[in-house]
């Protein structure tokens, strides 16, 4: 089949999100046609460049949501003139969006109603775009400012939209027009993705908006994969911008309605774990379309040290690991203070803090002050008044001669460590357990979900209690090593690259199967062939299953079963052209 990847700020550059799985998903399904459909968040991120492709991989076309040159956004999609019957579809169909993203939903509503209008006003504008080459221009224009000023000021509107200025409403809609942007483009119709069999899109918002359009257009189905959820994302990113209240709070309704429209009319929905899945059903996301895909992680170089566990262990078991990115929501503070009750009882345990800190001023930052805090905690530890010594905690970083990598690190550690506030998908946690490693971690995110019954969980911010579990594991070698083999255990069955192809494999030919695209199908010539489409295509629901025996029939009897399109739906009437 032909598959239409929608990603944004990541596959196929060699930077940004979902990169890697979206890759290990393309190369272990070569049977496959893959057409990348890409947005780039960044000039950087293109500058960089992209993976090499697997052959598979038919054709690349990307856009730019970080761009508002004129050049760029023509190279983008076309841009047609616009008339006074266009200019007046434009101010409905925005007037109309503005007006759902400004006004709460009344608990008389039904939310069918809230999602109906977004979705009209939605729809409305991508028809626009593809009659008038485009609408990049009049998503910032004074009209679409003056239709969001009008829904903040309109009675019933959301409390801090009606504080709502001038510069507010400017940004609203620049950030919007982002948004947007795929409403412009060129990727829709018979060359584009009216030609692929499916749409999976590796993320939320902008990223699955193509599928909608694809959808709505020539109704090929949507797959929507979130390992992290775009929408959460969002939010706890809006508070370190320099965005105003009235700025994020439209922009947030503008998103929520954004990420419902998705999940209602995605046909499936894959959710990376229950954490992710209990946010996609807060948003709106129907519970009989949500199917729970682990992503998958390669095993094969952790497979020497994990198949070995302690028995071969190559360093002082008295070692705690930690690995990742270095940022606040990793709580390395507690941790640090955890460890200084670890050292009372445990005089010869060591902190190795390994990885380099995030992007941004703020992270850095926060890595002097875990270094200062540590070496405040604990002073260097000497032999004598003329010899250098090193405290017990380090910080490196992957690449340095004692760290040249992950393999490495684990391979010293006794019991590796999270102290996360924030998470999502605990990728170094399943690390360690490829490797053999008992856990002690912080309930937060799919922690629970991941690590099962093989670690030691604690809540956050509580050093006490961190201190006290990994305390308990040093103290008990035997434990840690039974943990460890069954921690290994359970990443091979869940969490390989290999469960999570067969899983993408067996979505792909059900949604094929149960909606097909309908297409003309022509010979060689142009002439139509009869029978192109097999009968079970026109039946709704899943025909090929059956819900109960008939009343008198044995289970599995020659016609004990009614399909469940039958129990489910009305009868209809015949197709034009069928024998009756």
């Amino acid at each position: 089949m032909r598959v239409g990847l929608l990603t944004e700020g990541g596959y196929p550059y060699v930077s940004g999100e979902a990169r890697l799985w979206c890759d290990r998903l393309v190369r272990g399904l070569g049977q496959h046609e893959f057409d990348i459909y890409a947005l780039s968040r960044s000039e950087g991120q293109e500058a960089r460049g992209r993976v090499e492709l697997p052959p598979q991989v038919a054709r690349v076309r990307t856009a730019p949501l970080w761009t508002v040159d004129d050049e760029a956004l023509r190279a983008a999609g076309p841009r047609g003139g616009r008339g006074r019957r266009a200019r007046r579809r434009f101010a409905e169909c925005f007037g109309e969006l503005a007006g759902a993203v400004c006004e709460p939903p009344k608990p008389s509503d039904p939310p069918r109603d809230v999602a109906d209008r977004f979705g009209n006003a939605l729809y409305g504008l991508a028809e626009l775009a593809r009659d008038e080459g485009g609408l990049v221009g009049a998503l910032r224009s004074e009209c679409a400012v003056r239709a969001l000023e009008s829904a903040c000021r309109a009675p019933g509107a959301l409390r801090a939209a009606h504080a709502a200025r001038v510069p507010d409403l400017l940004t609203v809609a620049a950030l919007m027009e982002r948004a947007l942007r795929p409403l412009s483009l060129d990727w829709y119709g018979a060359d584009g993705l009216a030609a692929v069999d499916l749409c999976h899109a590796a993320s939320g918002g902008p990223a699955a908006l193509p599928g909608l359009l694809a959808g709505h257009f020539d109704g090929v189905p949507l797959l929507v994969t979130e390992y992290d959820v775009r929408l959460r994302a969002r939010y706890l990113a809006s508070g370190d911008t320099d965005l105003g209240a009235t700025a994020r709070a439209l922009l947030a309704s503008f998103h929520g309605l954004l990420a419902a429209e998705v999940y209602r009319r995605a046909t499936l929905i894959t959710p990376g774990d229950t954490h992710a899945r209990r946010w996609q059903e807060r948003c709106g996301a129907d519970r009989a379309k949500l199917r729970t895909v682990h992503p998958g992680m390669e095993s094969d170089r952790f497979s020497e040290i994990g198949e070995g566990g302690y028995d071969d262990f190559p360093a002082d078991p008295d070692t705690l690991l930690w690995v990742g990115r270095i940022e606040p929501a990793k709580d390395l503070v507690s941790l640090l203070h955890a460890f200084a009750e670890i050292r009372g009882k445990v005089p010869g345990a060591r902190l190795r803090v390994v990885g380099a800190p995030a992007e941004g001023p703020e992270a850095l930052a926060y890595l002097a002050h875990c270094r200062a805090l540590a070496a405040q905690l604990f002073p260097d530890e000497v032999k004598g008044a003329h010899s250098v010594g090193a405290g017990p905690v380090s910080f490196e970083e992957l690449g340095g001669p004692d760290v040249p990598g992950l393999t490495e690190a684990y391979a010293s550690a006794g019991v590796v460590v999270l102290s996360s506030v924030v998470e999502g998908f605990p990728a170094g946690l399943v690390e360690a357990m490829f490797c053999g490693r008992v856990t002690v971690s912080t309930d937060v995110g799919a922690v629970v979900e991941v690590i099962g019954g093989t670690g030691l969980v604690v809540p956050p911010r509580d050093p006490r209690a961190l201190a006290e579990a990994c305390v308990a594991l040093l103290r008990d070698p035997a434990r840690c090593a039974r943990l460890g083999a069954a921690a290994r255990a359970r990443a091979l069955e869940l969490f390989t690259v290999e469960q999570n192809v067969a899983a993408f494999r067996s979505i792909y030919l059900e949604i094929v199967s149960h909606c097909p695209v309908r297409r003309d199908a022509v010979n060689e010539a142009g002439e139509p062939v009869p029978f192109a489409h097999p009968a079970e295509a026109y039946l709704p629901g899943r025909w090929a299953v059956t819900v109960g025996p008939a009343s008198g029939a044995e289970p599995g009897a020659e016609g004990g079963g009614v399909p469940s399109w039958a129990a489910e739906e009305p009868a209809q009437e015949p197709l034009k052209g069928a024998a009756v």
